[in-house]
């Protein structure tokens, strides 16, 4: 998102903790009413311009808001879209994609009250690393010709009791209305934003073999002070390393691995 979008949806996450973290709130339920307004701003173009139209004042568009959505949704989500609609948004699609960001925050929000946001982190970079190693499941969870229907069936029958519940609300989301991302894409967003729930950045971590619990602390103490943030590990394990490790953080990747060493002795050999 650009300027005047990064503004709104910066005040728009701050009225969501706002409500979540003062009042009783169910926020699963929030959730659902906020996935159900992007589902509807991302049916109906014409809605979300008029919604976003800079030639129309903030109360007005609120006002709009307000009688569309009262009596469809509570009235915590009828505030917050109205919020929204007041400030300025670069592009229409951008109003779209905060209600959805606000939907999964409100998940999040949920599963860290009921102290799980920490395993809800782990599932999620679990199940995207057994996606990327499953071309068959990929394929069947992105398949156009596939219902949203299926592919929810599908993904209960894999997620549904072996994981947390926000887990498969997320993931089923996710999958059954991509919105034009890619899989891979929509669950490092999620990673993002369940790190950013406590202020942590993500830090995916690949070893040869497993790390003890004390290199682990010792690893994300380093990068803690690196980075200036508090660091979640996503840990994986893969013997072509061959020692060593590798850290992403972002776009940034931190190579220590025998591998990388031996591939750059290499290539100063044959230069």
């Amino acid at each position: 998102m650009n300027g005047a979008s990064r503004e709104a949806l910066s005040a728009a996450r701050e009225s969501l903790d706002a409500l979540t973290d003062n009042t009783p709130v169910d926020a699963t339920k929030l959730s659902d009413e906020l996935t159900a307004v992007t589902a509807l701003l991302d049916r109906e173009v014409s809605l979300r311009r008029v919604l976003t139209d800079p030639a129309q004042s903030g109360e007005a568009k609120a006002e709009l808001a307000q009688r569309l959505l009262s009596g469809q949704v509570g009235g915590e989500t009828v505030d917050l879209v109205s919020g929204m609609v007041r400030n300025r948004w670069s592009r229409s699609r951008d109003l779209v994609d905060a209600a959805e960001e606000l939907a999964n925050i409100a998940d999040l929000t949920a599963a860290q009250k009921a102290g799980a946001l920490d395993g809800v982190e782990d599932e999620l970079f679990r199940f995207g690393r057994i996606v990327s190693s499953s071309p068959e499941l990929r394929s069947a969870l992105t398949d156009k010709a596939a219902t949203a229907t299926a592919k929810g069936a599908l993904l209960r029958s894999l997620l549904g009791g072996k994981a947390h519940a926000t887990t498969e609300r997320l993931v089923v989301r996710l999958v059954t209305q991509p919105r034009g991302r890619s899989l891979e894409a929509g669950l490092e967003s999620l990673s993002k934003l369940a790190a950013a729930r406590r202020n942590r950045m993500v830090a995916v971590v690949t070893s040869a073999v497993p790390m003890s619990d004390q290199q682990k602390q010792r690893l994300g103490a380093v990068l803690a002070k690196l980075y200036g943030r508090e660091m979640h590990l996503n840990l994986d394990v893969d013997p072509a390393v061959l020692g060593g490790i590798t850290v992403q953080v972002g776009d940034e990747v931190i190579n220590g691995s025998i591998a990388e060493r031996l591939g750059e002795a290499t290539r100063r050999l044959a230069g």
